[in-house]
């Protein structure tokens, strides 16, 4: 099943996309948040879409389509966590999950522009799974029990400020991550049942030049094991938000030029839709 928000930013309405068409998720809930992830999603809707009480969207007026869920309380990445891309950046691979922080205001739309920070010289471009928490987890036993806590993936683009992330850090990522608008997700959510998240395709272009062309079959960590492990250090929420890392192939790397005003990215995970992006400069509001 695929969850998605419609509507200018503020406003989204809550959708299902079902036969290609928009069926409105307002009879069943005010939102695709925690509270809606928690409920059965999957099984609720199936209800709703065969009784009939989910009206037709007329999709025309809803041009854009915003983050498939709304602001999760907390947006958790793990980094490095492909081997190419730890090479890359000039560090052997992790022997246990890179955990980084993100704001929930980095949250946007698959489409949405994103701004390059005042002073930026190094934004850089990450194509990412991400996993969406549908059950509070909290020191699960196994990474067996992972899948039972989420409630889908999302197409992700990390976005990253390298000099703020890396050379006046103090030693933590987050200065490089946290630019407004600096996490966009989707189009869509998808639940478990739509896809296998072990081997998806990751692809990122810069004004089509492909740039990165992986799967999660490298990722070094899997998605049970993250979502295991972070319940060790961190209870997860409903509607939480995790990034799983990106593969080889980003400026970082010193093959390409970092991001400029009116650079065009585009992202796509196989199964969970594509993403564009144009790269603005920051201006004085």
């Amino acid at each position: 099943m695929r969850f998605a928000r419609v509507g200018e930013a503020g406003a989204e309405i809550p959708v299902v996309v079902h036969e290609d068409r928009l069926l409105d998720l307002r009879p069943l809930t005010s939102d695709v948040n925690g509270g809606f992830l928690k409920s059965e999603p999957v099984a609720t809707t199936s209800r709703a879409i065969s009784r009939g009480q989910l009206p037709l969207l007329d999709w025309r007026p809803y041009t854009r389509f915003g983050a498939p869920i709304a602001r999760p309380s907390a947006v958790l990445c793990v980094g490095m966590n492909y081997v190419a891309h730890a090479a890359e950046s000039g560090s052997p691979p992790p022997t246990t999950p890179v955990l980084f922080l993100k704001t929930p205001n980095t949250v946007a739309g698959p489409n949405d522009p994103v701004t390059i920070p005042r002073g930026s010289e190094k934004t850089d471009w990450e194509v990412e799974l991400g996993v969406v928490i549908g059950r509070r987890a909290s020191y699960l036993d196994s990474p067996g029990q992972s899948m039972g806590h989420v409630a889908g993936f999302v197409a992700a683009h990390d976005v990253s400020e390298r000099t703020f992330q890396l050379e006046v850090s103090g030693g933590q990522w987050s200065k490089g991550k946290c630019s407004p608008g600096f996490t966009p997700i989707g189009p869509w959510l998808v639940t478990p049942d739509e896809v296998d998240h072990r081997a998806l395709g990751l692809r990122s272009s810069v004004n089509g030049q492909v740039r990165q062309d992986s799967t999660t079959a490298d990722m070094i960590f899997s998605v049970e094991q993250i979502v295991w492990h972070l319940s060790q250090f961190v209870t997860l929420e409903p509607g939480d938000l995790l990034l799983t890392g990106t593969p080889e192939g980003v400026a970082l790397s010193g093959r390409y030029p970092f991001l400029r005003p009116g650079d065009v990215v585009e992202i796509e995970v196989t199964g969970l839709g594509r993403q564009r992006q144009q790269f603005r400069a920051w201006e004085r509001l």
